[in-house]
């Protein structure tokens, strides 16, 4: 059988030639082994109508395995022949014909560097993407926090206008000016915190 790939036959016809050729030759051997079956039967049903027969069925089994035997020797050099005659006449795409799925290459065509140009090209055009791709999830990423941070914002100021309500329910004024002067208060406790405990170590020294 042919050793020949035929890769732009097997590209128009959507199977191999030489797998249509293989199926063919086990279809005829088939039908052959059938047939020599049927040529057996026929035989042994006609010698049990014959009196004092000395064939045996044995013999005649021996008799059809060689007949099988000189068949299959004869077809397989016919065969050899017809696949021949079918895979060069028949299932062969002759060189100067150029399928309709393939004529974009010929009206632009490109040579092997440029083929290896807009690899490289679309190898980086990957990379870009997935680039890209990342880029994109940490700013949703960042998106997320952005909104834990906006959420807890909120709640800092709904805490302050209550206390703003609280202070104008209170008679307090602006609860801004009020935090003002809280702050100022609890910075010159501070200092004043600061002077006793200076003042309590000078103590403690002069008793000493």
């Amino acid at each position: 059988m042919s050793v020949d790939p035929m890769a732009y036959e097997t590209q128009f016809f959507g199977f191999t030639p030489q797998t249509c050729m293989l199926r063919v030759y086990i279809a005829f051997q088939d039908y052959l082994f059938e047939i020599m079956l049927v040529v057996e039967g026929v035989m042994l049903k006609k010698l049990d109508g014959i009196p004092g027969s000395k064939v045996s069925p044995s013999q005649i089994r021996k008799c059809t395995e060689k007949f099988l035997l000189f068949m299959k020797e004869h077809f397989d050099k016919l065969f050899a022949k017809m696949e021949e005659v079918l895979l060069q006449l028949v299932l062969n795409i002759p060189k100067n014909v150029l399928l309709p799925e393939d004529r974009v290459q010929e009206q632009y065509p490109y040579s092997e560097e440029e083929f290896q140009a807009l690899q490289d090209e679309l190898q980086q055009l990957q990379q870009q993407c997935r680039a890209e791709a990342a880029a994109e999830q940490a700013l949703r990423a960042e998106l997320e926090e952005q909104k834990v941070v906006k959420a807890e914002l909120e709640k800092i100021l709904q805490c302050f206008d209550g206390l703003e309500n609280i202070c104008r329910e209170h008679g307090t004024g602006n609860f801004k000016e009020s935090f003002a002067l809280l702050t100022q208060s609890a910075k010159k406790l501070q200092d004043v915190l600061k002077d006793v405990e200076e003042k309590s170590k000078k103590m403690k020294l002069h008793d000493q």
